[in-house]
């Protein structure tokens, strides 16, 4: 089943990284911090990601407040290509869908062609790309490391296959193979 609920909890049960209905739509929860105001109870501020459109909220949520976990549905499929219209994927079925642009436009720049992704669903309709925490990209441009600008660990922006910029150590080289942190979209190591 795809995009049920699943359970209410308490304010104290909210956390980095569970999937909550808020305003009847799917939100990522991104930080939550748990705070005690004396007598007028407990509030739980937190910044939640919208899957649907991909927007960033902050939200406090008061006292005796129950919040809906949201089950989302995940699907193992294939990434095929953009285009204006947005990016295309197909699942074991061969059965083609897409995602809008705006809603996965960070989460492209660590998608190559033809690579396996999750794509989360609710209510049967795909709402946003589960990225593995580390990918393996192809540098595409890349400065020259100059003699003598080693000293005290310096870096370069390079800028990998997909389009994505990053900075990283003077040493890599256009054409080397780069493994990147998805979540921090930092460079890790060569791969």
């Amino acid at each position: 089943m795809f995009g049920n609920i699943i359970s209410m909890i308490s304010l104290g049960q909210i956390k980095k990284g569970q999937t909550i209905l808020h305003n009847n739509e799917p939100y990522l929860v991104l930080e939550a911090g748990h705070h005690k105001m004396g007598r007028a109870g407990a509030i739980v501020r937190a910044k939640l990601k919208q899957l649907k459109g991909n927007s960033i909220i902050e939200h406090t949520f008061q006292g005796n407040d129950k919040v809906e976990l949201a089950d989302l549905g995940y699907k193992r499929v294939q990434f095929l290509y953009t285009d204006e219209s947005g990016a295309h994927f197909m699942d074991e079925q061969y059965e083609q869908f897409s995602l809008d642009r705006d809603f996965a436009k960070n989460d492209l720049l660590y998608l190559k062609e033809g690579q396996a992704v999750d794509v989360a669903f609710w209510d049967k309709n795909p709402v946003s790309i589960k990225l593995p925490p580390k990918v393996v990209l192809e540098v595409a441009e890349a400065p020259p490391a100059v003699k003598g600008d080693t000293a005290n660990n310096p870096s370069k922006t390079i800028v990998l296959e997909t389009g994505l910029k990053v900075q990283a150590p003077m040493f890599v080289s256009l054409g080397a193979k780069v493994r990147i942190n998805t979540e921090t979209g930092e460079y890790v190591e060569r791969a």
